[in-house]
Parts: structure tokens; sequence; C-alpha cells
């Protein structure tokens, strides 16, 4: 069993009528009219490395960025990454509500996208590789995160992923033993996916997420098709109606660009997070989910094997990243994450960690 809550977190309470898993997913849609980014977020192109899609072995990935800094004027707590979900981007709305709440807290935020993923406000993400994304390309992460931490100087660095982001930010943490991330001080991932298989299988059965999720797919797999003709088809995969047999058929007929993988299970395999995993983890490590979320079973959390530095807070509800607090409505997910960033600061108060807004 997981070590559970190093330090007191307020556990997440909404109104009745919005604890169900679903509205809370779907309300977290939501976009506030009072975000304070607005002109201060600035587009950064960055350097993965070697492209190991297998499509473009001599070219160097590239991928980008949102950097805004923080409001405060003096103090800066530190540089804190933040990572989306799979079709997600920088500009999602879990990610602006969150560096809203960062930046007026005192941190600088940088917004990364992975490959084939982003708003397309100052750059087609399509179009700056010719491999298409795969969840089991960590190593452009990895190598533009260094490039990302280094902004930050001798101030603490932090990771904050959710959903696939959660789950990259905590095969960061773990690759951090082995290959140390400057400054880095603590890692958070919300609702991160620690069982792919079991996610996908959940992903299926629901036809509502199953719509979205699929669609969104589709749009960006045919977004790549008419940049790189020549590379790829994706026309069968509109027939095939379900997540994992679409992973089957891309393994078959473009295998390169996800690995040696026989099929879709080994495919989901190569990216888990279970079990043991956080054995030689080295740095602080917190998970934050919800006991009802829809698509990342609660049970794959509490099998974890404890570790000093891991800690995780199941909420009761919340959804898939979700929290959706009200009536008004309002986004609860960046007072979580908050708290445990501020729980590192000496200066902030026990009441001040549960609302880290004051």
């Amino acid at each position: 069993m997981v070590q559970m809550n190093t330090y007191v977190m307020q556990p997440f309470t909404t109104h009745p009528l919005l604890r169900q898993a679903d509205v809370q997913t779907m309300l977290s849609r939501h976009r506030p009219r009072d975000i304070a980014i607005g002109q201060r977020e600035y587009p950064v192109l960055l350097d993965g490395g070697a492209d190991r899609s297998g499509f473009d072995p001599a070219a160097t990935v590239r991928l980008h960025g949102y950097y805004t800094p923080s409001l405060a004027l003096f103090g800066r707590r530190g540089l804190v990454l933040v990572l989306h979900g799979w079709e997600g981007c920088s500009h999602s709305i879990y990610n602006l509500t969150t560096t809203d709440a960062l930046i007026r807290a005192g941190y600088d935020v940088f917004r990364l996208n992975l490959r084939d993923h982003g708003p397309g406000l100052h750059v087609d993400p399509y179009a700056l590789n010719r491999g298409f994304f795969a969840a089991t390309l960590l190593d452009e992460v990895a190598n533009a995160v260094d490039q990302v931490a280094a902004l930050a100087g001798d101030r603490p660095f932090y990771i904050v992923g959710a959903s696939l982001g959660g789950n990259l930010a905590l095969r960061l943490a773990l690759r951090h033993a082995r290959q140390p991330i400057p400054q880095l001080r603590k890692v958070v991932a919300s609702n991160p996916v620690l069982n792919p298989l079991r996610s996908a299988q959940a992903l299926d059965r629901h036809p509502a997420y199953l719509r979205y999720f699929r669609g969104r797919w589709l749009r960006s797999l045919r977004a790549k098709q008419r940049l790189f003709p020549q590379l790829y088809d994706f026309a069968p995969l509109e027939a095939i109606p379900r997540t994992i047999p679409m992973t089957e058929w891309l393994i078959a007929h473009y295998g390169p660009n996800f690995g040696p993988f026989r099929n879709a299970e080994e495919y989901f395999a190569a990216y888990a997070v279970m079990d043991d995993a956080f054995a030689r983890l080295t740095v602080s490590t917190v998970i934050v989910t919800a006991a009802n979320d829809p698509v990342v079973p609660v049970a794959d959390f509490r099998a974890l094997a404890a570790h000093p530095l891991l800690s995780v807070h199941v909420h009761p509800t919340g959804g898939h990243v979700g929290y959706m607090g009200g009536l008004p409505l309002r986004h609860d997910l960046p007072r979580l994450l908050m708290a445990v960033l501020l729980a590192d600061d000496p200066n902030v108060s026990d009441s001040r960690l549960n609302n880290p807004g004051q």
C-alpha cells in the first residue's frame, strides 16, 4: 500500500449535483472568464534530440511550448513545467486554469506540447516532425524538459502533469534517478494513467468518451496525412470503431513509429507505471486522483508498492481531471496542485495550503 498524505490536504468536495464522475469530467471543459494569462505567454521552440520514431532517424525532433512569467514582482518561487494529456495541449482548459493559479502565486510556468499536439497558434504542430506521436517516445520529452529546467537557473523546478501528461511526469520522475533533471524539487501527477491497457479498455467501453477521444485522434491523424501523404494512409482507421483495435492497426502498418511491439498490449505495457515501479524513486512525487475516475481505475493506485518519496491523495469524487466545485462553478484542480507545491515553502501557513488563492 502506498504512503498516503505526507501532509494534510483538504479533500475535494462539491455540490451534490456535481459529484457524479461523468458530470465532473464533462464540466471540466468550462472556461473561466478571469484567466490572467492573456498576452503574457511566449512561444518557444525546443530541441527534442534525435528522432526515435523510426520515420526520420537523421532528423532532430522539434517540440514547442509556451512560457508565462510570474505575476509577482519579487520572490519568485520557481519554475513549473506543465504537461497535458492525450489529444490535449498547452491551451487545454485544465492547463490554463492551473497556469493562471501558478503565476498569481509567484511561479513561472512552461507548458510543453507533445509531438503532434498544440493549439496551432504560432506553428502547425503536425508539421514539426515527420513521425507521428507515440506515448513511448519519452526521450524527446526528457530532452525538452532538460532545456526547460535550465530556465529555472538556481531556483526550484517542478513538473506537473495530468492524465497521459501525469504518466509522463511519473516516468520523468523515475528517469531522474539515472539521468537527473537540474533543480527538480517535486513531481505532481493528477489522474495519471498507470496501466494504459486498462485505461484504453475503460475508454472503449464508454461511448461518450470513446466518441470524443477517437474523434480527436482521427482529426490528428488526418492532419498528419495531409502534410505527409507520401508516408501515411490512415483511411482504414475510419472504419475501426475502438481505440485498441486502432492501435493494433497502427502497429501492424507503421511499426517503426511505435517500436518493436507485436501488438497493442506490448505497446501499452511499455509505458505503464505499476506495482513496484517506484522502487528507485529519488525525487518527491505526489499523485492526486479521484476514486470515481471513469478512465483511470482507482485500484491501480492502491496496488502501488510503498515508497517514502511517494504520496497518493485519493479524493472521493473529481472524475477524470475534473474537480469542479460549485455552485457557482469553479475549477478546484489548481487548488489541489497548489497545496502540494506550497507545502515546500516554510513561509506558507497550513491554512494557506488549502486556500492557495488567498
